[in-house]
């Protein structure tokens, strides 16, 4: 039996995934590796310049754009190995990395998943990286940024404490590695998810089945969004941190895994901070002599986010299947 079976969605990303393959292949030894590509109608030439490059490759069409979740269980489902790793197409491996999380799941039963450190394009740490439900959820709240609300934040919402510091509540989808025995017990990707947050929600059904491991010493280079076009305009606020398509995926999460009070807490934290940021904004061009109504782009970015949120209210107050794509 194949080692490792290894999953790449792909949308549109032809070179990126040269890229990454020739990392793998590079880094890669002692254990013996399948490639899946599942493609996501990217309606170009990417399976011709794959498989010209690396004919081996197997690959599935899905026919549609059916996001991160969708095109991954494919994969899953095809896969010979007896252990599979789900890889971004914008990713690159170091060293071997591969094995080494390998030898982990073989050796550690209780184990479910195991994943690495990110590093950015430029080989350095990626700040700010969640590996506990805890940070997550506080990233959703608009708050003062003060000691006082921090720590009170931090009370509402604390994050779970492990003995072994490599344990953690979830790990990315951009190189998450477990067993085909695993998923069978905790259940496929969740298809309502288009794209982001479907990973977090997986983590808690894996974590159920034993641990999460972030391996110390053990990276890869994530050079992030290598299929969306837009990330470069969108524009990081304090009030406006996430793509509309990233927060409404987190919110199903959060409806989920914490239930329906959980959602309609922060649903309403959103709606009561409309105002709230728009007040605010007028008492600064007040106190600092500029016109009541100038530059509020922000905030007007910021109701329309909610709006967009509030599309998807009943579907995601009732947990209904569907497909959450903005």
């Amino acid at each position: 039996m194949l080692d490792l079976s290894i999953i790449i969605v792909n949308y549109k990303t032809p070179q990126l995934i040269l890229n990454c393959l020739a990392s793998v292949y590079a880094h890669t030894s002692g254990i013996n590796v399948e490639v899946i590509i599942v493609d996501n109608q990217s309606n170009d030439d990417s399976k011709a310049i794959i498989q010209q490059a690396y004919p081996t490759v197997r690959w599935f069409d899905m026919g549609y754009n059916a996001g991160f979740a969708r095109a991954n269980n494919l994969g899953i489902k095809h896969a010979q190995g007896r252990n599979v790793l789900l890889l971004n197409s914008d990713t690159l491996l170091l060293d071997n990395l591969l094995a080494r999380c390998v030898r982990v799941l073989d050796e550690n039963p209780d184990v479910a998943a195991v994943g690495a450190h990110q590093l950015s394009r430029d080989r350095q740490l990626r700040p700010n990286l969640y590996t506990t439900f805890g940070q997550m959820r506080r990233a959703f709240y608009i708050i003062p940024i003060t000691p006082f609300f921090q720590k009170l934040l931090y009370r509402f919402v604390p994050d779970t404490q492990y003995a072994d510091p490599s344990q953690v509540d979830w790990l990315s989808g951009a190189f998450l590695m477990t067993r085909p025995s695993t998923i069978a017990r905790a259940g496929g990707l969740d298809e309502s998810f288009f794209m982001y947050g479907e990973d977090v929600e997986w983590g808690h059904r894996l974590g159920q089945q034993g641990r999460m491991l972030l391996l110390p010493d053990a990276a890869f280079v994530h050079l992030e969004y290598g299929s969306s076009t837009d990330y470069q305009q969108h524009e990081v606020t304090y009030i406006n941190r996430f793509k509309p398509q990233v927060q409404v995926s987190q919110l199903l999460w959060i409806r989920k895994q914490y239930g329906a009070g959980a959602y309609l807490l922060l649903m309403l934290h959103y709606v009561t901070m409309i105002p709230i940021v728009f007040l605010w904004k007028m008492a600064v061009n007040l106190r600092n002599r500029q016109p009541l109504f100038s530059e509020l782009e922000n905030q007007r970015a910021f109701a329309q986010q909610v709006r967009i949120f509030l599309r998807f209210f009943w579907q995601t107050l009732f947990n209904r299947p569907g497909f959450y794509k903005v």
